[in-house]
């Protein structure tokens, strides 16, 4: 298995300890009156230091284990062998008095409530109903867009979950607490008081209803990124369960490099280091190396498909070719079962020579508060309903600094909202528990958009700081100082967010300075339920879970719990460039990116095709097709924002495609590549047909809206909001031909003799020749 105290014997069932080098396998008693757990298990390293391990190693002195191993793992220290010491049972806690069963993994759900819980209340609770845990988002996404519902509520989890406390959130400041009661009263559907687990599909129904096909889609390919399991067994997909899922080190090779003699050190699918990883106070020691915080890497376990942004933030995206070759003529290693490109990471990653901090880079949580990572009590149904942060709340504006905004600013979700000033906070928060670091609060606390403190940024003088969890500390570029100061990168960022109020009244920041967004165009999905094929269904796994919390996929080499049906996917093409605008959920313009494009052939159970290269209708702007394009928060901000004409000299950008949508015109009718004559028509008799149609797609998967205002496909589906960028803001956009402006005059020699010099003129001089006729008009 792949958890925390792991012994061969957990791992191949009957094998005894004896199996592993130097471990015996039976203790003698006075061995294991001595030492408890490290009879075997000598040489494993401490979890942690500081008062957490003393808290730790003081509640197990109480059961004669000096070690600690019991606070966590419960088990008897006791024991003689490897099946008395890790047996017990919810009846132990009364006949012997013992912490509680043995747990493999104490940070699974829901036994971190007894592990981990000790110390940290509350936080099983809210991670059990984070999107962390019921990914009940991504599964309102894709099933909107087969089709299978048609509502903005989110219906569905990975589990039966209800809410039965109320909207006000257990944690937060009491701002916060007020605020988060009116959202989830003005978005019930996206904070519903309850999910169901998401079914399992009807098998039988699939040839009539052959679009409930999506739901086995979710089950088997989806839904593998959620702390309530481990997941697949692949590099760089290796982790804990719950809360070991961030907390616990696990490399991409998923192998363990402790001491522990127990663990095999040859087999994929173990922690790295019996260790924990959290914030700046926890530092673990591997080998030569120090570090605290959680890497992005372990982050990247889960958020490297879909939105792609852990990835994304690293600067790499998915291609096929795994080039370039390695020494010895192979191909790079796949990683999360996929090749990748470096494109450019994000400049808050900050390991690109170009704009990257030469001391390093921040890490995700830094920026993403505990409420982010494991909810606030709540049942979110959607990213934008648990993210408590924006980048103004750092930033600020051009007009004000970070505390003079209202809270609420930049989620406003096209209505008023108060005026007053957030302020600062004098306290960290409720959330900075003991064992956290604790920074000094200096003039103040920033706070978060919907009221609770940063714990680790802070108002110093006129500075904003940053305390990184990994130990670096970072000075945050704040507009209105730019502003004030004149200390402007270039005049183009004084325009767009100094003079062109508009920008920053209706954009997100990302808008325009997400450098990049990964484009996956065409998920083409195939359903095949003929000959009794079947495979892993996490959601089954999911709810398999035993009494010591470890889940049926928890086994290596087995990958758990199947159903009916076998899932083969695809896609069209990949872009990265420049991506397609639109309006989000909160009523700004944002990057959208494709989503679910889902088009489907489903074969039924009697091996009969009853799907065919179909896309689904979604009520979306009255019924368009589900080739799903999702605002996004890219997560590859630059420095450098995207020119003013990558908007507003780009059909893409305004939705209506690639170059506007003018290639990719065969989708509907697929293609012949053979012999044939002029006029088109087949010359051999026998010939294959090379590309296949999908006869409901008569553009281009990067269309999304024509020029005259018809929505071609759904834009979101969590909020009512969201959609291409309306007509009105389309029109006054687009600047596309206004070369032709000046240049039209070309045709006419004698003007054109009289403004143009036979030398060459750069861009520089182009713009000064256009200065200078604007103040010409102005009389000046």
């Amino acid at each position: 298995m792949r958890t925390i105290l792991l012994t061969m014997a957990l791992l191949f069932g009957s094998a005894s300890l004896a199996a592993a080098e130097g471990v015996p396998e039976k203790v003698e008693p006075a061995v294991a009156a001595e030492k408890g757990c490290l009879s075997c298990h000598e040489g494993i390293e401490k979890f942690t230091d500081g008062i957490m391990m003393e808290q730790i190693v003081a509640i197990a002195e109480d059961y004669n284990d000096p070690g600690g191993c019991v606070t966590c793992h419960g088990g008897k220290p006791d024991g003689l062998t490897a099946e008395e010491a890790h047996m017990g049972s919810p009846a132990d806690l009364i006949e012997t008095g013992g912490p509680h069963m043995f747990y493999p993994d104490p940070g699974a759900l829901p036994v971190a409530a007894n592990s981990c819980g000790q110390c940290h209340d509350g936080y099983a609770e809210r991670l059990t109903k984070s999107l962390m845990n019921t990914e009940a988002g991504k599964l309102q996404g894709n099933l909107w867009a087969w089709g299978v519902i048609d509502t903005h509520r989110s219906v569905y989890g990975n589990y039966n979950l209800v809410d039965d406390d109320g909207y006000t959130p257990t944690v937060g400041t009491d701002a916060y607490k007020e605020y988060m009661v009116a959202f989830a009263e003005s978005h019930p559907d996206q904070l519903p008081p309850s999910m169901e687990q998401v079914p399992e599909v009807d098998v039988d129904a699939i040839s009539e209803h052959p679009n409930m096909a999506g739901i086995t889609y979710s089950r088997q390919q989806c839904q593998r990124c959620h702390v309530g399991v481990n997941g697949r067994e692949k590099r760089g997909d290796f982790r804990g369960a719950g809360c070991s899922s961030c907390h616990v080190p696990y490399s991409n090779e998923g192998l363990y490099e402790g001491g522990d003699p127990t663990v095999s050190k040859e087999q994929p699918g173990k922690l790295l280091t019996h260790q924990m990883q959290g914030t700046r106070k926890s530092k673990v020691k591997h080998g030569d190396v120090e570090y605290s915080g959680i890497p992005t890497e372990t982050c990247n376990t889960c958020h490297n498909r879909g939105k792609r942004i852990g990835v994304s933030y690293q600067g790499i995206m998915e291609f096929p070719y795994g080039s370039p070759y390695n020494a010895s003529g192979g191909k790079q290693p796949k990683l999360h079962t996929k090749n990748y490109l470096y494109i450019k990471s994000d400049l808050h990653h900050a390991i690109d020579s170009r704009e990257g901090n030469p001391q390093g880079g921040m890490l995700c949580q830094d920026c993403h508060t505990s409420v982010d990572m494991h909810g606030d009590g709540n049942l979110p149904g959607t990213t934008l309903a648990q993210v408590e942060i924006e980048c103004e709340d750092c930033h600020g504006t051009v007009a004000k600094f970070p505390w003079e905004l209202p809270l609420g600013y930049g989620e406003e979700f096209q209505t008023e909202i108060a005026a007053d000033a957030r302020g600062l906070s004098e306290e960290a928060g409720d959330e900075t528990v003991m064992f956290a670091q604790d920074y000094e609060a200096q003039d103040g606390f920033l706070l978060t958009a919907r009221g609770n403190p940063f714990g680790n940024v802070v108002k110093s003088g006129d500075k904003v700081m940053l305390h990184s969890a990994s130990g670096l500390d970072f000075e945050v570029p704040v507009l209105k100082q730019i502003a004030t100061d004149g200390t402007w990168k270039s005049p183009d960022a004084q325009v767009a967010m100094g003079s062109v109020g508009k920008h920053m009244e209706s954009m997100e920041c990302y808008a325009c300075h997400a450098d990049w967004a990964p484009q996956c165009y065409g998920c083409h999905v195939t359903v095949d339920y003929s000959e009794g094929k079947t495979d892993v269904d996490w959601i089954n796994n999911a709810n398999s879970r035993g009494p010591d919390g470890l889940t049926a996929d928890n086994v290596l080499g087995t990958n758990g719990l199947t159903s009916a049906g076998k899932v083969s996917e695809t896609r069209s093409y990949l872009r990265w460039e420049e991506p397609t605008l639109g309006i989000n959920g909160e009523g700004r313009v944002s990057p959208l990116m494709p989503g679910c494009q889902v088009i489907t052939t489903v074969i039924d159970k009697d091996g009969n095709t009853v799907a065919h290269n179909e896309t689904w209708m979604t009520p979306d702007a009255g019924g368009t097709k589900g080739l799903d394009h999702a605002a996004v928060q890219p997560h590859t901000a630059g420095r450098q924002a995207r020119s003013c004409e990558s908007c507003h000299n780009n059909p893409k950008a305004l939705g209506y495609g690639i170059s506007g949508g003018r290639f990719m015109a065969k989708n509907s009718t697929g293609m012949v590549v053979d012999m044939e004559t002029a006029t088109g028509q087949i010359i051999p008799n026998q010939y294959q047909q090379q590309i296949q149609a999908v006869p409901s797609l008569d553009h281009d998967l990067s269309r999304i809206v024509t020029e005259d205002g018809k929505q071609l496909v759904t834009v979101g589906s969590h909020w009512p909001l969201t959609g291409p960028l309306p007509q009105d803001m389309r029109e006054k956009m687009e600047r596309t031909g206004l070369c032709m402006g000046c240049h039209q005059n070309m045709t006419d020699e004698t003007l054109w003799d009289k403004v143009n010099t036979p030398a060459f003129v750069n861009n520089k001089e182009h713009q000064d020749v256009m200065n200078k006729a604007i103040h010409s008009m102005a009389g000046e």
